[in-house]
């Protein structure tokens, strides 16, 4: 067997590393391995050249950017030192097939890796020992990652937060304490739980001036009123997306979801978390909804954009496919035809074959006549209406809240100023600085936050609904609705229903209301340019509502 050496005089570097901050409080921290690394070196007349330091990083992969640095100068011709220096192998690499190419390729540039506290030679005997070593390292870490995963899922099984950043919108506040560590759950951040509503109440209703917004649209009307993010940064679209598909927003925080490379986990691995609720899940499914309707892989633009009435909107009832256009004698007539029929033929679906003219009668009369009447609409938007109450109800409290806050940190400063005039404080004080930028900011903040809530419980008074206005909209929207041009007649159509099933003895029509009460607010039933209508079925959701086939149109559905 070979024993250890090192060659006097020859160049050093030193590789230190930590992954967590509980390693730094034991005998492995950044300067313990400094002050060992430096003494090993000196008892051997070896000259360190450089010292490449690598604090919170793991060792089970090498996207480490201080170790690519180390890697890149050790590979260079000629490099600049012969040896690197770790405390352990496990500094350097927690992956035995890792190391062993790490360690190869700095070896074919004559650099060699030695362990201080493991020092081996370069025989057979000492690579298989260094082997078996990162095996064990290998085999630690993994059984570490899965212990420490095991009970922060039986932290979240408690209702407890993990530690990692909260989502905008939420704090982590300390709940207990259990011997040397303090529990934290999640509560409402009131400066930034407004933003996250704002961002939803855009996304379904728009600003007023507007239709449904999306992501974009939505980024850039933060950023142009100058509402910034968590760290005063702007918005883009990564983060708006984020929020608005984000389930915790809705009381239900799911930790453990994703593994390390973002992939989805099976979803009895993740545990439920219960969190105070920002939004209510109606307003979250139908975000969802008018997001799935945007997704240009879902819904080509040709759906929304299409001179036919129905497009994109009418399905087979039987297998829930698109019905799509079919023509006969040369184009002279045309036809709403099951595409999976079309496609895969009678065995996958028997489907179904209507006269494209008729049916777009029927739809639009079933309209005039269900829907379209003052009566039905009050009865239809009430609870959505009721909701807008309860909603403009929590906002005053807010506005409330806020200007509490902003008065108490007047006051707070205003104390400070007469400590500083009476001459019980010192001006220079930098913790007096802090604490006066830090109540100015709060201050500040609850004000905008104020102003903000109050401009948008202005506009949504004027956009209440009165009675005339349910009468008017309902008049207007029967003589729109009718408009031959087709282009016109089919925007207003889609904002009052947002899919169509056909079955063989009664056609189903199905809408949103959030889209519908959009709609009598603008006072007509247009679509606004950027608006998709969302699939959410809400209201004709009884056969009363849709009394199909007409007995006087009977024969209108047969194939």
């Amino acid at each position: 067997m070979t024993a250890p050496h090192t060659i006097t005089g020859a160049r050093a570097a030193l590789y230190l590393r930590v992954s967590t901050a509980r390693q730094a409080e034991h005998n492995v921290s950044i300067p313990d391995q400094r002050r060992q690394g430096e003494d090993w070196c000196a008892a051997r007349g070896l000259k360190i050249v450089d010292t490449y330091v690598e604090p919170g990083a793991t060792a089970t992969n090498d996207r480490r950017p201080v170790f690519q640095q180390l890697i890149e100068a050790g590979t260079s011709k000629p490099a600049p030192f012969d040896l690197v220096v770790v405390h352990s192998f496990s500094r350097f690499f927690r992956d035995h097939f890792e190391l062993e190419f790490y360690v190869r390729k700095l070896a074919k540039n004559g650099v060699k890796l030695v362990s201080i506290t493991q020092e081996m030679g370069d025989d057979p005997m000492h690579v298989m020992m260094r082997q078996i070593m990162a095996l064990f390292d290998e085999y630690q870490s993994k059984e570490t990652a899965k212990h420490v995963l095991r009970a922060m899922r039986e932290n979240a099984r408690q209702g407890f937060w993990n530690g990692s950043l909260p989502p905008i919108g939420y704090r982590a506040v300390a709940a207990e304490q259990r011997g040397a560590k303090v529990k934290k759950r999640l509560e409402i951040d009131p400066f930034h739980a407004e933003t996250v509503r704002t961002i939803f109440r855009l996304a379904l209703e728009g600003d007023g001036g507007s239709g449904s917004m999306g992501v974009k649209a939505i980024a850039a009307w933060l950023n142009e009123r100058s509402i910034r993010t968590r760290d005063g940064g702007r918005w883009g679209l990564g983060a708006v997306h984020q929020i608005l598909t984000r389930t915790t927003y809705t009381g239900r925080h799911e930790f453990n979801r994703r593994g390390k490379d973002r992939k989805l986990k099976p979803k009895s691995e993740a545990v439920v978390v219960e969190v105070p609720p920002i939004i209510d899940q109606e307003t979250f499914d139908a975000v969802q909804a008018h997001l799935h309707a945007r997704n240009p892989k879902k819904v080509p633009p040709r759906v929304v954009s299409g001179p036919t009435l129905l497009t994109g909107l009418i399905h087979c009832a039987k297998c829930g496919g698109a019905m799509t256009i079919r023509t006969g004698k040369g184009g002279q007539y045309r036809y709403y035809a099951c595409s999976t029929k079309a496609r895969q033929g009678p065995t996958a679906c028997t489907g179904m074959t209507v006269p494209m003219e008729k049916l777009d009668d029927l739809v639009a009369k079933n309209l005039e006549d269900e829907l379209l009447r003052p009566d039905r609409l009050e009865v239809i938007l009430s609870t959505v209406l009721d909701r807008r109450q309860e909603q403009t109800t929590r906002k005053r409290a807010h506005v409330a809240e806020l200007n509490k806050r902003a008065t108490e940190a007047e006051l707070r400063l205003k104390r400070l100023y007469d400590a500083i005039e009476n001459g019980f404080a010192e001006v220079d004080d930098p913790d007096l600085k802090e604490r006066i930028a830090a109540l100015k900011a709060t201050r500040d903040q609850a004000k905008a936050d104020a102003e903000r809530v109050t401009a948008s419980l202005s506009a949504e008074g004027r956009k209440a609904v009165a009675p005339d206005m349910l009468a008017n909209f309902a008049s207007a929207a029967r003589k729109r609705i009718r408009n031959a041009e087709g282009g016109y007649r089919r925007d207003h159509l889609r904002a009052l229903a947002q899919r169509v099933e056909v079955a063989a003895d009664e056609v189903r029509i199905l809408g949103s209301k959030s889209n519908l009460l959009q709609a009598l607010i603008a006072g007509t039933a247009e679509t606004k340019p950027g608006a998709v209508p969302s699939f959410v079925p809400k209201w004709c959701t009884r056969r009363d509502s849709n009394p199909w086939p007409l007995p006087s149109e009977g024969s209108a559905l047969s194939s």
